[in-house]
């Protein structure tokens, strides 16, 4: 994934229960400069589904991409303003 575009930050929410995966990701792209990519890395399963409407419905935010790597799954956030 890192391969595509600059990771800026990694967010580490493994272990963390719905909804903070999505509450943390937030807090964490709020204090991002813009065009800065925002790595999440969480073990919630419904963090792909949290995070991928999260980021449809706010603006300046982009969803890159999201991977299953093991028991991980990686979401790639782009701040665009």
């Amino acid at each position: 994934m890192s391969d595509t575009f600059d990771i800026t930050e990694t967010l580490d929410v493994n272990g963390e229960p719905c909804p903070m995966p999505v509450v943390k990701t937030k807090s964490a792209v709020d204090s991002l400069s813009e065009e800065a990519v925002l790595e999440v890395v969480a073990t919630d399963p419904g963090s792909v589904s949290d995070i991928d409407g999260w980021a449809s419905g706010t603006d300046g935010v982009d969803l890159l991409d999201q991977a299953e790597d093991g028991d991980e799954f990686k979401h790639y956030i782009q701040k665009t303003a």
